[in-house]
């Protein structure tokens, strides 16, 4: 053990004699564990987005978007992949005007449940713009008719009251459930639960707040969904009762739209009593078909206009991950690269070391000194050298991974396992790069290294 302090100790001071040396030497080392420090983090971040992603989206879920057709839509290709369905074509229909389809429904809903095999839940929405009162508070929100499916297939839960009953789905009673936004808008210092709020011309009875969804503005963005804090929630049947029903004719309709028609104006309402279907399957390896399935069925029952898009989220999310994981693959060639480089500058440099250092080498020899304590000196230095460079390189790639996160919309994580083996990493490299030379210094003749000048 002292002699193996003493060999660590002489390394140390080799390493102090030729600090600006050894600094240059160990930059490769820096710059290879520095990209091998953002790279998992870049992994690490891309990875967590995507759990993060999932949770809000839920899983094995497939979604069915209404689309309003303007004039001069037609009929187009309902062909559903991993991106959507697209919608309308360029068939213009001989009057010139929207062709006329039943838009989205609950009875689309009932027909995916007999014809789909494999559905576990399906939830319909529809979502109206509305005026809020309460307590003389006025404000804008959006009113969101759904079932309890929709909280399921949406990972939500409650924060206190409880959810809609069946009695409350069939009957389209005055019930609804707040997200927390609302609750801290309209009742700040008090409890919801039992109190009436004004949506539109309709009173509802609070039930139930949700619980806080936190999520970034960024990732409700790019997913394409609500801010779940801000809207009301009423039973899809008291919303198409108490507020409205898109799908139900009524005089006035008709005679509205008989005068655009005159006047040639072209009616950018939507048609749809559904704004939104998510269907929910059991086995996540029938998601591709069956939303080929989804957009033949409804194709067929919308007078074969395709006036919905049809959207895998999962598989979107899959495939931006593969992207990413190619994209990690080229970082970890390039950090591979950058190490491999460095160990070389290692083996390099202690090479010429050992050749500068031959008389010191006999020296120790002549003084009792073994082959083993020259080998562990060399290979002591070389170790040093690369976790100087591990040190620094550690830093240099935490910077790295922070500056790519703040100006790019890349997100990072670094995490304490990727620094261990990024100090694993550079270590490896001094034992490996640093033997070759130190067995060589090791092997010289010391009555030959006692007569180099």
């Amino acid at each position: 053990m002292q002699r193996t302090i003493f060999n660590f100790i002489l390394a140390m001071e080799g390493v102090k004699d030729n600090i600006l040396r050894s600094v240059l030497t160990a930059l490769g080392i820096v710059f290879g564990v520095a990209a091998v420090i953002a790279m998992l983090a870049i992994g690490t971040g891309a990875k967590q987005a995507l759990l993060d992603q999932m949770k809000l989206i839920g899983t094995n879920n497939i979604v069915i978007n209404s689309i309003v057709l303007k004039e001069g839509d037609g009929t187009g290709e309902a062909t559903a992949n991993t991106a959507q369905t697209t919608s309308g074509g360029n068939n213009a229909s001989k009057e010139g005007k929207r062709p006329w389809s039943p838009g989205l429904t609950l009875q689309d809903v009932m027909a995916i449940q007999k014809v789909l095999p494999g559905v576990d839940k399906i939830s319909p929405e529809v979502v109206e713009p509305t005026n809020l009162v309460q307590g003389g508070k006025t404000g804008k929100a959006k009113v969101v008719g759904i079932t309890n499916a929709f909280f399921e297939l949406n990972n939500l839960g409650l924060a206190s009251g409880h959810f809609f009953h069946p009695e409350h789905l069939e009957g389209g009673k005055p019930v609804c459930i707040i997200g927390q936004t609302v609750q801290t808008r309209y009742f700040p210092e008090i409890d919801p639960i039992g109190k009436w709020i004004k949506c539109g011309t309709s009173w509802f009875q609070i039930i139930g707040v949700l619980e806080k969804r936190l999520a970034s503005k960024e990732s409700l963005e790019n997913l394409g969904i609500r801010d779940y804090n801000a809207d009301v929630y009423v039973p899809v049947t008291s919303a198409m009762l108490r507020l409205k029903n898109r799908a139900r004719v009524t005089a006035a309709k008709i005679k509205q739209n008989d005068f655009d028609n005159d006047q040639n104006k072209s009616d950018e309402d939507s048609y749809h009593q559904l704004d939104k279907l998510v269907v929910r399957l059991e086995d996540s390896g029938t998601l591709q078909v069956s939303a080929e399935v989804i957009a033949k069925i409804l194709k067929r029952r919308h007078k074969n206009l395709v006036d919905f898009e049809v959207e895998v989220p999962e598989l979107l999310l899959q495939q931006q991950q593969k992207t990413q994981d190619i994209f990690n693959s080229v970082l970890a060639a390039i950090a591979g690269i950058s190490l491999l480089v460095g160990g070389i500058g290692i083996m390099n440099i202690m090479l010429a070391s050992v050749m500068e250092r031959i008389k010191e080498i006999g020296v120790r020899r002549s003084l009792g000194a073994q082959e083993g304590d020259i080998v562990r000196q060399f290979l002591f230095e070389a170790v040093i050298i690369s976790l100087i460079g591990g040190i620094l390189g550690v830093g240099l790639g935490v910077i790295a991974a922070k500056l790519v996160s703040k100006y790019s919309d890349i997100p990072t994580l670094v995490s304490s396992w990727s620094i261990a083996l990024s100090f694993g990493v550079a270590a490896s490299i001094g034992l490996v790069f640093g033997l070759f030379p130190a067995r060589k210094a090791a092997k010289q003749d010391p009555i030959k290294a006692l007569r180099i000048e």
